[in-house]
């Protein structure tokens, strides 16, 4: 599994020009799933995601993570952050799971971050083609792999 994750001080999906989903100080969770995840990438990534030390303390260090300023956070499928492009101009988004095996583990995604931060998670639409917009604060993006762990 693949994530950008942004701290934003808003961000929402809209679908056919309707807005599906709004947060505001938290997390946006840009998610892409490939055919090897597991159950183990999704408890690793939300025991990552929701201690991640990314937001402000009283003195300006970014001691404090998503749970520690009770933020939300909404998460968005993706699958083109499995792109290669390693052959020519046209990506290739052959690692990139199909919807038989990237839909439930984006809902068991969805699940396991509501049980690590005790609250509903705001999300988009699976497979739909999504608006999303944001403010990134800071601008604050990191980019993690359950697979390379770094």
């Amino acid at each position: 599994m693949r994530v950008i994750l942004q701290r934003v001080s808003e961000a929402s999906v809209e679908i056919e020009k309707k807005r599906v989903s709004k947060i505001n100080h938290g997390l946006l969770i840009l998610m892409g799933i490939e055919e090897a995840d597991t159950q183990e990438d999704i408890a690793w990534l939300c025991r990552k995601i929701s201690n991640m030390r990314v937001f402000y303390d009283g003195n300006k260090a970014m001691n404090l993570s998503v749970k520690d300023v009770d933020g939300e956070v909404l998460v968005v499928s993706q699958f083109t952050l499995h792109a290669s492009v390693k052959k020519g101009n046209r990506p290739s988004f052959i690692k990139a799971a199909k919807p038989e095996v990237a839909i439930p583990l984006y809902e068991d995604f969805i699940k396991e971050m509501e049980i690590q931060l005790g609250k509903p998670i705001k999300k988009g639409e699976f497979g739909a083609d999504m608006q999303v917009q944001l403010v990134n604060d800071g601008p604050v993006t990191i980019s993690i792999d359950s697979k390379i762990k770094e």
